[in-house]
C-alpha cells in the first residue's frame, strides 16, 4: 500500500507550485491529498490561525489541471494549521508524509522562521511525518521544471533517509542545464532580503528591505543558490540540541540558585 502524502504550500491552492510538486508526488506512486490555503499566506510561520463560521473551518473542494483523481481542498487557514488538522485526519487518512511548495521564492538562511512553507513542514513533522519543504528562486520566467526535477531527487532522499527531520530545499531559478548540482548548506544568518526599518512617523511605521549579502556566506544555502546549486538543509522542528558545555554551565547556574532544583 502506498505512503499517504500531504501536499501544501503557502502561496494558495491555486498557485502553480503546488500542483508541480503533487504531480511529482503521484508520480513517486504516493497516495496524494493536496490542501492548502484558499488564499496567500506567505509569512505565516506555524501560526494555527483558521476562519470559522458557527465553529467550522472553511474547507472548499477544488480541481487542479493534470491531477485527475486527486482530492485537493482550498482551506481558510494557514499552512500549518492545515499540516495540524491533516494529521488528525481532516482530509482522510493521516499523511506519512508532508510536502510543501513549490514556493514562489526562496527560503533560505534564519528567515526560514518565518515562512509558511517550512512552518508547514515542520508542524507535519511534529505530527509525525517524514517533510519536504521546496521553494524556487524568482525571475521573469519561472524554471519550474528545474525545481521539479530538484524535488523529484529529494522526494527520494525523504523516503530513504526515513528520519525526524525536515528537509529544506532552495533551487536557483535556472534552466536545468544551468544547475550545476545539489549540495548540503548550512542556514546563512539572513534569508536573501532583511527586513529594515525604513521610516519612523507619527503613528505609523514603513518597513524597507535589504539585501544582507547572504551568498556572500561561503558553505551557506543563500550562497549555494547564488552559485546556481540548488542547497539542501536538514533541519529539526525543536531545537532542544543537547550541548554538554552549555548545560554544564547551566546547572551551575542552576545549583547557584536559591531555587530547590527537583530531582530528575
Amino acid at each position: 500500500m502506498s505512503e499517504r502524502a500531504l501536499v501544501v504550500n503557502d502561496d494558495g491552492v491555486r498557485a502553480p507550485g503546488i500542483r508541480h510538486l503533487a504531480e511529482v508526488a503521484v508520480a513517486a506512486g504516493l497516495d496524494v491529498v493536496v490542501a492548502a490555503p484558499l488564499r496567500e499566506s506567505s509569512g505565516s510561520s506555524a501560526a494555527l490561525t483558521a476562519s470559522q463560521i458557527d465553529g467550522r473551518i472553511v474547507v472548499e473542494r477544488q480541481t487542479l489541471d493534470r491531477l485527475d483523481g486527486v482530492p485537493v481542498y482550498g482551506v481558510d487557514a494557514a499552512p500549518a494549521f492545515i499540516a495540524l488538522i491533516a494529521s488528525r485526519g481532516a482530509f482522510g487518512p493521516p499523511p506519512a508524509l508532508l510536502l510543501s511548495g513549490i514556493n514562489r521564492g526562496l527560503n533560505t538562511g534564519h528567515a526560514v522562521l518565518h515562512s509558511g512553507t517550512v512552518g508547514a513542514a515542520m508542524t507535519g513533522r511534529v505530527n509525525d511525518c517524514r517533510a519536504l519543504a521546496v521553494s524556487l528562486d524568482v525571475g521573469e520566467e519561472m524554471h519550474w521544471d528545474t525545481a521539479r526535477a530538484v524535488a523529484q531527487q529529494a522526494l527520494g532522499w525523504l523516503l530513504a533517509l526515513d528520519a525526524p527531520l525536515v528537509l529544506n530545499v532552495n533551487v536557483p531559478n535556472v534552466a536545468a542545464s544551468a544547475l550545476r548540482g545539489v549540495g548540503q548548506g548550512e542556514l546563512a544568518r539572513f534569508g536573501a532580503v532583511q527586513t529594515t526599518i525604513a521610516e519612523i512617523g507619527e503613528g505609523f511605521v514603513r518597513l524597507g528591505v535589504a539585501d544582507e549579502e547572504a551568498h556572500a556566506e561561503p558553505g551557506s544555502d543563500a550562497a549555494l543558490v547564488a552559485a546556481h546549486y540548488a542547497s539542501v538543509t536538514a533541519l529539526r522542528p525543536l531545537c532542544d540540541l543537547h550541548d554538554d558545555g552549555l548545560s554544564a554551565a547551566l546547572d551551575r547556574h542552576l545549583a547557584d540558585s536559591s531555587a530547590p532544583v527537583p530531582s530528575p
